[in-house]
């Protein structure tokens, strides 16, 4: 659907679009879709971003330079109407050739504006790329990599600008939408650095930043920011010079406010910067997602708080990296599912999406791992040492075992945790009274999070020389 506008923001943003034959026609087509969803809310013109294309093939071609579309319009139809040229995929020749035209007045290329680099490849090249892509980055170019087949990932990470799990996406053709928004707002990150800009918007509130001009002791900044349309109710502020940011706050919800940026500067003459940001409506969405009752093959979601108006939730999930995406949906009454048929020992990104009546939506995510198969240990048996003393031990759990945790509840006297390292199997329990029975549960720990326990009841009968388990438990 339609985009709020995002303007204030100064760029040269350039797609490097895979026009080979290695790619079929719908995928080609489902890209260019992608493309247009991902600029759309964009402010085009020679103060704004500009946007250009260049195809890789068997001899790069740029589509249109950037600056020959300045409207949403115009750009919109001629990334329709850009065709597929087919040949070879020759990416390193591609990056060689966007490398000049990212810095040439022929190609409509501005100097000191940010220079963003968008790489939509199914992940095969014939040629090398990682040389030309150093130069690009080295020359201060963020790079965007979009994989929509199955690139290899440490040469992919390496090629993207880092960190990698900001810049690297992995994702199916058919659903490149999940990711446009993530995508964008990373953009926006980079081209919006040197401008007047809100971050952190909500209903009521939203924080202002800025590049540094001005210091503590070369002047200081007016702030002035008033709802559009009603701007007698102009309130102003003044901020030291060696600010870079402001948090405004107690706004109304759905407003579009105008901000004005004043540098007041004993040394130099820096124009007023200004923007518009509209505050958020007062629909909240999950305000938390708690993960819990993780098994090899599923886990629980849950969220908080219960919300009024809502007629349902969508629950996302994904393996990551990954290029998969399920969906569950749950009555608005629900406030929790569990989510199954899952791989094990796997890190998933789970979305839990508030659907109110009104159309909106509001999202949270939090990520979850999957337990690894069989993540309990076996058979654990006891062994009488003495007096109130007794040998724990029992057989290895599966999977890549980082220690055991041994946790014993006494009937009379204080519990007690002992902690082993992988390779040990038994531990001495002392101070177990005659006549108590007590609970020993012994629990695998792995590298994302512990696996399951095993419990038993064991009784010290009075004057018996053997303890007398009486059943196991599993939780």
């Amino acid at each position: 659907g339609p985009q709020p506008s995002t303007s204030n923001s100064e760029g040269d943003l350039l797609f490097l679009l895979d026009s080979s034959g290695s790619v079929s026609y719908y995928e080609f087509s489902r890209v260019k879709e992608f493309m247009w969803d991902l600029v759309q809310p964009f402010t085009f013109g020679p103060k704004d971003v500009q946007t250009s294309i260049i195809h890789i093939s068997t001899m790069p071609t740029m589509e249109f330079p950037f600056d020959r579309y300045l409207s949403s319009g115009t750009l919109q139809q001629a990334i329709q109407g850009t065709q597929q040229l087919m040949g070879d995929t020759n990416t390193g020749k591609a990056l060689s050739y966007a490398k000049e035209k990212f810095f040439s007045d022929e190609a409509g290329a501005r100097p000191d504006v940010p220079k963003v680099l968008v790489w939509v490849t199914d992940g095969f090249s014939t040629d090398d790329i990682s040389e030309p892509m150093q130069l690009l980055k080295d020359m201060g170019v963020t790079v965007f990599i979009v994989s929509t087949g199955r690139g290899n990932y440490l040469e992919l990470s390496a090629a993207a600008s880092q960190p990698p799990e900001k810049h690297l996406h992995f994702v199916d053709v058919d659903d490149l939408p999940i990711i446009t928004k993530e995508l964008r707002d990373a953009i926006l990150d980079v081209i919006q650095a040197n401008r007047l800009h809100a971050v952190d918007i909500t209903s009521s509130s939203f924080r202002l930043m800025w590049p540094k001009l001005l210091s503590q002791e070369t002047g200081y900044y007016t702030l002035e920011y008033a709802p559009v349309g009603d701007l007698a109710r102009k309130r102003t502020k003044q901020v030291s010079g060696a600010h870079t940011s402001l948090m405004l706050s107690n706004l109304a919800p759905e407003t579009t406010y105008e901000v004005a940026l004043i540098p007041e500067s004993n040394v130099h003459y820096f124009p007023p910067q200004t923007t518009r940001v509209t505050t958020l409506a007062e629909e909240t969405g999950p305000a938390q997602v708690l993960i819990s009752e993780s098994g090899p093959h599923s886990f629980h979601v849950s969220w908080a708080p219960t919300l009024d108006g809502v007629i349902g939730y969508q629950i996302l999930y994904g393996p990551l990296p990954g290029n998969s995406v399920k969906l569950l949906e749950v009555d608005g009454k629900h406030n929790s599912t569990v989510v199954e048929n899952l791989a094990p020992n796997t890190t998933y990104l789970v979305t839990v999406t508030a659907v109110y009546k009104s159309g909106k939506e509001k999202s949270l995510s939090a990520k979850a791992c999957t337990q690894e198969e069989g993540s309990k240990v076996r058979h654990l048996r006891f062994e009488d040492m003495g007096p109130n003393t007794l040998k724990a031990s029992w057989d290895s759990a599966d999977g890549k075992v980082l220690g055991y945790r041994v946790r014993c509840r006494r009937q009379t006297g204080p519990s007690s945790v002992i902690s082993v390292s992988p390779q040990i199997h038994s531990v001495i329990l002392t101070d177990l009274a005659s006549g108590t029975t007590n609970k020993v549960c012994v629990k695998p720990m792995y590298k994302n999070q512990p696996g399951k326990r095993l419990c038993r009841m064991v009784h010290m009968q009075p004057g018996e020389q053997n303890p007398r388990a009486l059943w196991p438990r599993e939780s």
